[in-house]
C-alpha cells in the first residue's frame, strides 16, 4: 500500500532538513564556543577599539548579525548568542533574565572579554542588559535600549495583549514541528523572510544567513517558547533594576509596534501602542542621564527598519564616556 503524496513530501522535506543541517554543522561558526558550565555558548567578537559593545537580542531574534560589522568600525563589539539560539547549545536552566545574565557574565569572563561594557538590549534583551548593569555596575559604562520593554506595563497587560502573547507562543510551538519537517527551511529558500519583511533585502546575504540558519532549527523555536512562557518571571526579576544614577542610557523609541499591513490588521495594534507609550515613559526614569531617540520610520524591529539610529545611539554613549579620544 503506497503512502499518500503529502506524506511522501513531508518525508522528503524532513530528510532535506537533516542533510542541510548536517552540512551547515560541518562549517565552523564565525566566533568561539565557550563552556559556561556543561554547555557551550557562541561568542562572536570583532573590532579593536575599547570599550566593548555587548549585544543582547530580542526574544527569538539574533538581529545583531545585521549590524556587527558597522558597529565594529567605532568600537569592539560582541554578539553573545543566548543559549538555544544561533550556534549556542541549549541550556538546561530556566530561560529567565536572571539565568541569562548569569550565563552572559560567565561567558564574557571565560572568553576574556574585559570591561568596560556598553550594553545594547533589543526588546526582551532590554530586561537582560538592565539586570546585568544592576548586578555588575562596575563593568557597565552605558546602555542602549532599542524599543525596550518595561515590567510595569508587561505585568499589567490588557486581556487583548495577553491573548496575543499566548497566540505568539502557540505559533512558536507549531514552528518547532515546522522546523523539524523542513518547512521553515523551504520558506527560507523561497525568501519568505524577505517577503514578510521587505526591509531585510537591504542587508548583505551573508548577514541574513546567520539569522536564517538559526530559525531553521527546532532548538531556536523551543527556546523562544521557553522565553515567552517565563516573560513574567523575567519582568519581576528586572523590577529591582530601575535606579542607575547618572549612567548614560539611550532609549530608542520606534514609531509603532507593528506597521499596519495585511499581516497585522487583526492584531490589537492600538492597545500595543498605548502600552508602548507607557513603557517608554518609565524607561526614561531609569537614569538622570537617560535620553530618548525617535525611530520614526520603524516598527518594533528597529534593527531592520532604522539601523542608523542604533549606530547613532552607540556613538552618543561613546561620546559621553569620552572613549573616542582615548
Amino acid at each position: 500500500m503506497s503512502l499518500p503524496i503529502n506524506y511522501l513530501i513531508l518525508i522528503a522535506t524532513t530528510i532535506y532538513q537533516l542533510i542541510a543541517t548536517w552540512i551547515e554543522d560541518k562549517k565552523a561558526p564565525p566566533g568561539e564556543l565557550i563552556d559556561v558550565g556543561g554547555y557551550k555558548l557562541h561568542l562572536y567578537a570583532i573590532g579593536k577599539a575599547r570599550p566593548t559593545v555587548i549585544l543582547d537580542h530580542s526574544l527569538g531574534g539574533i538581529e545583531g548579525y545585521l549590524l556587527i560589522k558597522e558597529i565594529a568600525k567605532i568600537a569592539r563589539v560582541c554578539i553573545c548568542d543566548r543559549a538555544g539560539y544561533g550556534w549556542s547549545e541549549k541550556s538546561p536552566h530556566q530561560r529567565s533574565s536572571e539565568q541569562i545574565v548569569k550565563e552572559l557574565d560567565i561567558l564574557l569572563n571565560n572568553a576574556g572579554i574585559e570591561p568596560p561594557y556598553i550594553l545594547v538590549g533589543d526588546s526582551f534583551g532590554s530586561y537582560n542588559v538592565r539586570l546585568y548593569a544592576h548586578k555588575y555596575p562596575e563593568k557597565v559604562i552605558g546602555i542602549v535600549l532599542t524599543d525596550g520593554l518595561h515590567e510595569t506595563g508587561m505585568l499589567n497587560m490588557p486581556l487583548s495583549l495577553t491573548v496575543l502573547k499566548l497566540f505568539f507562543a502557540s505559533g512558536f510551538l507549531m514552528s518547532i514541528l515546522g522546523s523539524i519537517l523542513g518547512i521553515i527551511r523551504l520558506l527560507k529558500n523561497i525568501k519568505a523572510f524577505e517577503f514578510l519583511k521587505p526591509e531585510l533585502r537591504k542587508f548583505p546575504q551573508n548577514n541574513l544567513n546567520a539569522i536564517k540558519r538559526s530559525f531553521c532549527r527546532a532548538k531556536h523555536w523551543i527556546t523562544m517558547t521557553r522565553e515567552i512562557l517565563t516573560l513574567d518571571i523575567s519582568a519581576r526579576q528586572v523590577s529591582k533594576a530601575n535606579q542607575f544614577g547618572d549612567l548614560p542610557i539611550v532609549s530608542i523609541k520606534a514609531d509603532s509596534f507593528f506597521k499596519p499591513s495585511l499581516w497585522t490588521f487583526a492584531l490589537p495594534l492600538k492597545a500595543a501602542n498605548q502600552l508602548r507609550e507607557k513603557m517608554h515613559v518609565e524607561l526614561l526614569k531609569l537614569s538622570s542621564d537617560c535620553i530618548q531617540l525617535q525611530a520614526p520610520k520603524s516598527d518594533h524591529f528597529v534593527w531592520v527598519d532604522s539601523p542608523e539610529v542604533i549606530l547613532n545611539a552607540i556613538e552618543i554613549i561613546l561620546n559621553k564616556v569620552d572613549y573616542n579620544n582615548q
